[in-house]
């Protein structure tokens, strides 16, 4: 099929064949490796957080951090991922995720602790903490959640006490009673391995006997161990600029981020407020009271407020980076950030697809492009790789990705509704022509002819990237006629790698691609096509696969060909995607495989199984091709 992926950044790629058909790859022909060593663009990728936190400060420069919270149900999960991609795309130097002993949070639920802020790590590639608590937790159980963190790559800890089930805490048998408990825990068995957030209270601990006690009490969990610290809310700037000053005084000298709770709504605020047992300043009070069933003003207010008590942190030239308590929502917080001046889209990436954070993949610089569509279903199913490719892909004569079984991940799954993809796709596809424009719509961004905007396909559920409108009037045509199509990419000849749509790399740099193309198609047009191609062989290369798994190619059966390469100062050639044929082998899926995809489709969102055999199977469609150009 012909359709435009998706980077997972929120970029698009594409594929094409040069028009000299030589292959850039130049891969090794062993069987058993064949990964040549390519300098790493972004040294930062194996840096720890505590690094990048000194580095940043040191550098003069400003940056934010992000709170969120595990949602309840699996579709509210889909909904935060969703999320993390948009609110990611802002810059934030790391986002944490908290832990509610209700919730399962060590578990593999969806709605897990553990699972979401693996989740960031891994496929939204998002530096992550960790929350961890105490509270109804043995020594052992902790130990075993600190080992799964490990396996999952996250690699940052917040180390808390946790807030009691009851009124006051219970003293915990077999584990511990205190965050420095905890710290010292995680030093002992893990050594340097994560690096550790404790919490500290601008007011002071409602619990401490004194505010000069809790002072004490976060000056050991530092010198325990600890390596930066996040403060609790507060509504003044003083309050915080005061604290830090006296943390300073006693010897904290790692970073401290303020808590920052941007007002979002009157319920919300007396919930928070109630849990962190701090009073509302009277002028706030003074201010919301008169409005507090309006919703859209205490949000505007909460803003400004915000927004007025970072400036006075941020001017005091003592704070560099803020820590934003979301609530799970967006829409205020980034407007603080848009007024603050910290919210920066850079449209140039790395490389050409969204890098996972994983300390394990901090290597890989080179990806097929068959997944470029679904880059999450490509890390979920290369996961258990010991070595990620480095360099040019080579000889893949026995890949490891796994079954096409991940259609069911709740990080995989549309985060439309049901209802929603019944409007885009339609109630009941009665013939060949009601794919074509479902497909045809999606390209155009017009509505069908129930009005309905399609905006997403089974393959990817992101709206059209600024790449894809390059080659739209062509990818219009072919499939209206019955050309579907999946994967593109347009040529690119030397454009600098700052180019705010197809750029990528370090400013400086000069980006080229081949045009590519993935698309499904009937056996009448393949017929015809493989006509037209041997006109243009071999300055063009193509693979063609049915149903049944007949391959047809002009390429060579082993020897990867690069559709994607960067020139930049100072390093070798770098050709982080590729045209792979036997992973290509792998990704075209099997019959009962395509089977489920357009199950999936068709008949667990739309259709009954019956009537998905009846147009999957029907004499005009069971012979459709996949076919790589």
């Amino acid at each position: 099929m012909v359709n435009q992926v998706p980077r997972g950044d929120g970029s698009w790629q594409s594929f094409k064949s040069d028009s000299s058909g030589a292959s850039t790859s130049g891969g090794d022909s062993s069987k058993d490796s064949s990964r040549c060593s390519t300098p790493v663009l972004e040294a930062d990728r194996s840096d720890r957080l505590r690094d990048k936190m000194r580095r940043r400060t040191e550098s003069g420069d400003r940056w934010f951090s992000l709170e969120f919270f595990p949602p309840r149900t699996a579709s509210g999960a889909v909904n935060l991922i969703s999320r993390f991609d948009r609110m990611g795309s802002g810059g934030p130097l790391f986002i944490d995720i908290t832990w509610h002993p209700a919730g399962d949070p060590g578990s593999d639920k969806e709605t897990s602790s553990m699972m979401i802020a693996s989740t960031a790590v891994n496929y939204c590639g998002l530096e992550s903490v960790l929350h961890l608590t105490c509270c109804n937790q043995t020594t052992h159980k902790i130990t075993g959640y600190l080992e799964k963190a490990k396996r999952l790559g996250l690699k940052n800890i917040m180390a808390l006490r946790g807030d009691p089930v009851g009124a006051d805490w219970e003293e915990e048998e077999e584990g511990f009673n205190y965050a420095i408990d905890l710290v010292k825990h995680i030093r002992s068995e893990f050594d340097d391995y994560f690096d550790i957030c404790v919490a500290g209270y601008p007011t002071g601990h409602p619990e401490a006997g004194s505010y000069e006690e809790d002072l004490q009490h976060l000056k050991e969990k530092v010198d325990a161990g600890a390596d930066f610290v996040i403060t609790q809310l507060f509504f003044r700037a003083d309050t915080f600029l005061k604290f830090l000053d006296d943390c300073r005084a006693i010897g904290i000298t790692c970073p401290i981020l303020p808590g920052i709770f941007p007002i979002q709504g009157y319920q919300s605020l007396r919930q928070l407020v109630k849990l962190s047992k701090l009073e509302v300043p009277e002028e706030i009070t003074k201010v919301i009271e008169p409005i507090k069933d309006n919703d859209a003003a205490i949000r505007n207010y909460g803003i400004q407020q915000a927004v007025q008590m970072c400036r006075v942190l941020l001017d005091s030239g003592k704070v560099s980076g803020l820590h934003f308590y979301t609530l799970n929502r967006e829409v205020a917080t980034m407007e603080v950030l848009r007024q603050l001046g910290l919210w920066t889209e850079d449209p140039r990436r790395p490389l050409p697809w969204a890098v996972s954070a994983h300390p394990k993949r901090r290597v890989e610089d080179v990806r097929p492009i068959f997944w470029a569509s679904r880059p999450k279903s490509y890390i979920y199913r290369t996961q258990d790789w010991d070595e990620f490719p480095n360099g040019r892909w080579g000889n893949s004569s026995s890949p490891a990705f796994g079954e096409l079984n991940d259609y069911y991940l709740f990080y995989l799954k549309s985060k439309s509704t049901k209802d929603a993809l019944l409007q885009m796709w339609g109630d009941e596809l009665m013939n060949e022509q009601s794919v074509y424009e479902v497909f045809t719509c999606y390209i155009t961004a017009q509505p069908n002819h129930r009005g309905h905007k399609v905006m997403c396909l089974p393959w990817n559920d992101e709206p059209l990237a600024p790449e894809t409108n390059l080659l739209k009037e062509e990818l219009e045509k072919v499939n209206r006629r019955g050309v579907l199509t999946i994967n593109s990419q347009p040529n690119i000849n030397g454009k600098p790698s700052t180019d705010p749509i197809v750029g990528w790399g370090p400013a400086g740099g000069y980006v080229f691609q081949k045009a590519y193309l993935e698309f499904f198609t009937s056996s009448e047009n393949v017929t015809a096509l493989l006509q037209v191609l041997k006109k243009y062989e071999p300055r063009v290369n193509y693979h063609i696969v049915n149903v049944h798994g007949q391959n047809r190619t002009n390429a060579h059966d082993m020897q990867p060909n690069a559709v994607t390469w960067g020139i930049f100062p100072g390093r070798e050639i770098v050709q982080p995607t590729v045209v792979d044929p036997v992973s290509f082998m792998y990704w075209k899926a099997t019959p009962p495989v395509m089977t489920k995809v357009w199950s999936e489709w068709l008949s667990g969102r739309c259709l009954s199984v019956s009537h998905i055999c009846h147009i999957h199977y029907s004499k005009k469609v069971k012979d459709h091709f996949f076919i790589c150009v």
